[in-house]
């Protein structure tokens, strides 16, 4: 099964959800901002399509490609100045609380682990920065807030650096603190994108007594998939987070139709997080959300082809394992601010999606023990936001289906670009109830 190359590194999506946001540049600083720290549109939006990248590169068979998506037509604003005058372009934390509706006050002394490949040397003063503009508490390895690990559990002995993985980085440990500014956060390293690598580094987090653990990574489903399920991702008590990828429900195009589920998303014992267009709206939430996607890709999607179906998912299209499981914002055309190395840009993909809903089931508390968190997303669905309308089909086999395939459609109920919904509060994300 190949993985997405969509055109390589670069791609067009055509906007839906950044229609009335306005984006104005001024010799490289912000005019105007893109998403203020309150909701709201502008009258007109500087274009209709945005364009962006991949920030890595596609997995090779045994490593795993990191799913942050840079916009490239938002010049990045170069300034480590922090000033209440200066609002970055993307969402704010308080646009995804406000969103989401999460108890911001939550979630003291928990862990949230991050895990990533190589090292991002500005680590712990990117997220200085970006919480200090945001006014969120500082979060420092001297206050004890913020821990930097090798995949072996050692500081001060790391990898070596990947422009691509930093960038990646950044957006997980921000995103942590955006859902969840009260947690600590541990960022744990791997020495490459090899799944032996970054599984090791997922073990060496659940050791260190993360409450949940964020993957923004996967790679091509393949045989070996139960032995790392086995190894690495099999962490009852713990709530393991995995991005279902950003390359739709089929990838490459035409017969035959390629399967686009991605691992360790697609293994039964993960929470797997797919992606949303989140736009401001004049309803009661205060925001509207469709699942992420056009011809070009979207949040992925899709049947697994090795993986178990778990008991707690009941899909009647899938014998298999079906992704996704629950979901959060990804579109980058309505996406998140984030700083890295003295820079402001805006990231999306189902990158920026799983270390949101990490911090959602941190402020919700520690997961029981023996128990797989996915689990209480299917108990507590009534305590999500349904997710209703677009679709994630790189492909027209999708929608000329009849009737309409949830694999690929946002539809009432479970779907597969957005799972159950999205969070709405903490309810869903506890042990709240004892049948499916």
């Amino acid at each position: 099964m190949p993985t997405c190359e969509c055109e390589g590194a670069r791609l067009i999506w055509t906007s839906r959800a950044a229609r009335g946001i306005a984006t104005a540049l001024t010799l490289g600083v912000l005019a105007a901002p893109f998403f203020g720290a309150t909701p709201s549109a502008a009258a007109s939006p500087a274009s209709p399509n945005a364009t962006v990248e991949d920030v890595c590169s596609a997995a090779t068979p045994g490593t795993a490609q990191c799913f942050a998506i840079r916009r490239t037509d938002i010049a990045a604003v170069h300034t480590s100045v922090v000033s209440a005058s200066f609002t970055p372009s993307g969402y704010a934390p308080s646009d995804i609380q406000s969103a989401y509706a999460l108890p911001a006050s939550q979630g003291g002394g928990l862990t949230v682990a991050v895990v990533d490949a190589f090292d991002l040397l500005t680590a712990e003063a990117d997220l200085a920065t970006y919480r200090a503009q945001y006014g969120l508490p500082a979060c420092t390895i001297a206050n004890g807030c913020f821990r930097k690990v090798n995949q072996n559990g050692v500081a001060g002995s790391y990898p070596g650096t990947d422009t691509g993985w930093g960038q990646e980085t950044a957006l997980d440990i921000e995103m942590v603190s955006a859902a969840c500014p009260n947690c600590k956060i541990l960022l744990v390293e791997a020495n490459s994108s090899l799944f032996s690598d970054l599984g090791t580094a997922v073990n060496t987090a659940v050791n260190l007594g993360a409450v949940a653990v964020s993957n923004s990574y996967g790679g091509q489903e393949t045989g070996s998939d139960s032995f790392y399920d086995a190894t690495y991702f099999n962490h009852p008590g713990v709530a393991i987070t995995a991005s279902t990828g950003d390359c739709g429900y089929t990838c490459s195009g035409g017969p035959p139709f390629y399967n686009n589920v991605q691992y360790p998303a697609a293994s039964p014992y993960v929470v797997a997080v797919g992606g949303t267009s989140l736009t401001p709206a004049g309803n009661t939430r205060g925001w509207t959300e469709s699942a992420w996607g056009n011809i070009k890709g979207g949040a992925g999607s899709g049947c697994s082809l090795y993986s178990g179906k778990p008991s707690w998912q009941h899909d009647a299209g899938c014998a298999n394992r079906t992704q996704a499981d629950v979901s959060a914002v990804a579109d980058p055309n309505t996406g998140v601010a984030v700083y890295i190395a003295g820079s402001w840009t805006v990231f999306g993909g189902t990158s920026a999606a799983s270390p949101i809903i990490a911090g959602a089931f941190a402020l919700a508390g520690p997961p029981a023990a023996g128990t797989y968190p996915a689990s209480y997303l299917y108990r507590n669905a009534a305590n999500l936001n349904d997710v209703i309308g677009g679709n994630n089909a790189t492909h027209y086999a999708c929608a000329v289906t009849v009737p309409v395939n949830y694999q690929c459609n946002g539809v009432a109920g479970y779907d597969g670009p957005t799972g159950l919904g999205t969070p709405n509060g903490i309810a869903a994300f506890t042990q709240a109830r004892s049948t499916y």
